[in-house]
């Protein structure tokens, strides 16, 4: 059907089967164009949707102005089929966690305590110390937890294989304590190609930036966006937990969140300061990634002149 099409546009809604589809329809000779339902409201948000009444929207909307899609570019086939590893392993342990907080629970409500330890020896813990009246009930799913562990690990040391093979900026991207192999290799999966972005631009597409509503006298301060991959912008957002923890060290990202969340008292500043190293630390990586420049946690310190530890 697309060969006869050849030359045309096509125009499509971004969803479970447009990446496949766009990168068809370019192999076949069309001009691909995706659009962004979050932005176009005329279809998402239509009083009278059907699939007819969305193609011809779709297709005057094509027509006269292709901005007005707000199009996107999809990844590549190759990150998409590496991106589906990581995502297993996601599944996989959001699975071990709700398998861990069910036999917690179970064993609370008998009387009994779950093994303080890391989700990785919960298993082998609780099958040591596991109530005979509870075997038939939590035995099996040890025994799952046991082997899901094991599949994490497995697709672990394949995400680093990839990493290695496919992508070695990603070692460079570990500069950044708090960054480790899955955040950077999840990041450069994510954005895909470095050279599509404009500096600050990746904190909006990953939506780490506040949605503006600014109309007459009024600008209030909304909330971010959340718009884009929202596992990368857990991943982030955790890491900037670590750098701003208590084990994380001195550098300019933690004294810029520092900056933020002040003494503490206010959850919603620390909350804030979060977000911002959150959204810094994705600027900063892609920086990182499109310049080769190797990281310096107190690039911007130096350049200020502020103090620094001896020998940074």
């Amino acid at each position: 059907l697309f060969t006869r099409w050849k030359g045309c546009r096509l125009v499509i809604e971004a969803g479970g089967h447009s990446p496949w589809i766009s990168r068809l329809g370019k192999e076949c000779g069309m001009e691909v164009v995706v659009a962004n339902p979050r932005r176009v409201e005329l279809i998402s948000k239509s009083d009278k949707k059907s699939d007819r009444t969305d193609a011809e929207s779709l297709a005057r909307l094509g027509k006269s102005d292709v901005e007005l899609l707000a199009p996107i570019t999809h990844r590549s086939k190759e990150a998409q089929e590496h991106l589906a590893v990581q995502r297993a392993r996601n599944a996989l342990v959001a699975s071990r966690t709700g398998l861990i907080n069910h036999v917690r629970g179970v064993l609370k409500s008998h009387g009994y305590r779950g093994p303080r330890c890391g989700a990785e020896r919960f298993a082998a813990q609780a099958l040591r110390g596991l109530p005979k009246e509870l075997e038939p009930a939590l035995a099996p799913l040890l025994g799952l937890l046991l082997r899901t562990t094991s599949e994490i690990k497995a697709l672990e040391k394949k995400l680093e294989r990839i990493a290695r093979e496919h992508y070695p900026v990603t070692e460079l991207l570990q500069g950044p304590k708090g960054v480790g192999p899955i955040i950077s290799l999840s990041f450069v999966l994510t954005l895909d190609d470095p050279k599509r972005y404009k500096g600050r631009d990746v904190g909006a597409y990953l939506g780490l930036v506040p949605s503006l509503n600014a109309s007459g006298l009024g600008n209030p301060q909304l909330h971010i966006t959340k718009a884009g991959d929202r596992e990368m912008r857990r991943l982030l957002v955790l890491a900037a937990n670590y750098i701003l923890g208590r084990f994380g060290p001195d550098c300019d990202l933690r004294r810029f969140g520092l900056r933020i969340a002040g003494d503490g008292s206010d959850k919603n500043a620390k909350k804030r300061a979060r977000v911002a190293v959150a959204r810094k630390l994705a600027v900063l990586l892609h920086h990182l990634w499109k310049t080769g420049a190797v990281y310096d946690p107190f690039y911007l310190a130096k350049k200020r002149g502020e103090p620094v530890p001896a020998g940074a």
